[in-house]
């Protein structure tokens, strides 16, 4: 079972993470060189992560009580994850899949690199 401090920690472990703060939004980002790849709150049993829409579709297909389309940004593939659905491990593959999505290429070849 997972929350949105593990997220966090997950996150900030990776190369060149900042949380945001998003007044409009009234909860934190998740952001690699100020290109947002999550988003969720400390306080909230969701949060919403970048994906490719084949894996959007593999998601939601295989566990839509855990995983359904993102509200706005959905239609780019973004997944709405229910946290407690999901274990720690799981959690992380997410995050670190939509940070190299979201990382420029010579970042993530770096990380690579290092054996991660």
């Amino acid at each position: 079972m997972a929350d949105y401090a593990d997220a966090r920690r997950i996150a900030l472990a990776l190369p060149e993470v900042e949380e945001v703060e998003v007044p409009e939004w009234g909860h934190p980002t998740l952001r690699v060189r100020g290109k947002m790849f999550a988003s969720g709150a400390p306080d909230s049993p969701a949060m919403s992560v970048k994906a490719s829409k084949e894996e959007q579709a593999e998601l939601v297909g295989s566990r839509p009580e855990v995983f359904s389309v993102a509200a706005y940004v959905g239609r780019y593939g973004w997944v709405r994850v229910q946290l407690p659905g999901i274990d720690v491990e799981e959690l992380a593959e997410l995050l670190v899949e939509a940070w190299r999505r979201t990382a420029p290429r010579r970042l993530v070849t770096a990380y690579d690199s290092a054996g991660r």
